[in-house]
């Protein structure tokens, strides 16, 4: 397996970059001790994001229950009257990820499940069902011509689906194992959540009387994160995933992935309490065999300091590395650090490996 892997540590202050059901910083056990947490879900969505701004004919994917009128759209301006394109639709967007008869009663066409198409793929399928609508469909013709158009579209605009992965409940073969690895983001040291007391003045209230228009409360932390980011540059470029492409344009979809996983931040109480920073440190590394691995176990014992945590978990992060390289025998052909070098050199180097 060629691999691609990140490993990042980075300091954000006071935030609430990804929340549990009740509002609060997630956390993990880890060490023994509670850690800071990021889920991976919520770092692929920041990621995926970044990269369809940076890259958006590459990263054009969109992940939604609300599929059929935007395929409906597509059929209409093929020719197909807008009853049966709509018809069609319906049909397609039940056997994808099953309509969902609860909100058409409140005159929302949806789906019951997200699932993740390309606009070429859409496209793809708007035309192949246009070829046929001229009879009445069955079931099983309208399956067969979706999942045939899906697979005929290839994902020339849609990195984003062969790097997150794609599952289809109805039709394995539409099913995508995703190339990027992502782990959960955990804080390199014990940290625990505290609470902020907050009140809101209502501007209008007469100045006799006394007391804030509302009080409240709301939990954030602040930490220095561990995370790991890998790409599995063999299963990228195959026939399913990326194979349709160029090396040319497969070399810009690393690029912008690894641009992305770099500097995306969860946008969470993004107003409020502003957290975005970059890396304090990130390790590349390219395999050319082997398997994923991930360094969180450097933090297994929790990072103390009283100057300070980035400094410390760099350290130990980098004595962690080697003592794994010569005792299990890993051999990287490149690895690479930012700020050893800056952002430019850094993807440039790496994705001078992409075939």
């Amino acid at each position: 397996m060629k691999l691609i892997e990140l490993n990042i540590l980075q300091s954000f202050p006071v935030s609430c970059l990804n929340r549990d059901d009740v509002g609060s910083p997630k956390t993990a056990v880890f060490g023994g001790v509670t850690r800071a947490r990021i889920s991976s879900q919520c770092l692929k969505r920041a990621i995926r994001e970044l990269a369809k701004e940076i890259s958006p004919d590459l990263f054009a994917g969109n992940r939604s229950r609300l599929i059929i009128t935007p395929l409906a759209q597509r059929l209409e301006k093929l020719g197909v009257a807008e009853a049966k394109a709509l018809e069609v639709a319906k049909q397609a967007g039940d056997y994808l990820a099953t309509l969902d008869s609860e909100a058409e009663k409140k005159g929302i066409l949806k789906v019951k499940t997200l699932m993740f198409l390309s606009p070429a793929e859409m496209d793809s399928m708007a035309n192949s069902l246009a070829q046929i609508i001229e009879k009445d469909l069955s079931d099983k013709e309208a399956q067969k011509a979706v999942a045939k158009a899906c697979k005929r579209a290839a994902l020339h605009d849609a990195a984003d689906i062969a790097i997150f992965g794609r599952m289809v409940a109805s039709d394995h073969s539409l099913t995508l194992e995703g190339a990027g690895l992502f782990s959960h983001v955990i804080s390199t040291h014990k940290a625990d959540n505290d609470i902020d007391f907050f009140s809101a003045v209502d501007d209008l209230q007469p100045m006799e009387e006394a007391g804030a228009g509302m009080t409240g409360t709301l939990e954030f932390t602040s930490a220095t994160y561990y995370r790991y980011v890998g790409l599995n540059l063999d299963l990228l470029s195959d026939a399913d995933h990326l194979g349709a492409l160029g090396v040319g344009e497969r070399k810009q979809v690393v690029d912008t992935f690894l641009r992305a996983a770099i500097m995306a931040v969860p946008g969470a109480r993004k107003n409020s309490m502003n957290a975005n920073t970059l890396p304090s440190y990130v390790l590349g590394v390219v395999k050319d065999k082997g398997q994923p691995l991930q360094l969180v176990n450097a933090f297994e014992a929790p990072v103390t300091s009283r100057s300070g945590l980035v400094e410390e978990s760099i350290n130990k992060l980098k004595e962690h590395h080697v003592q794994l390289k010569k005792v299990w025998n890993i051999a990287p052909i490149l690895e690479i650090a930012i700020p050893d070098e800056n952002l430019e050199a850094f993807c440039e180097r790496v994705v001078a490996y992409v075939e």
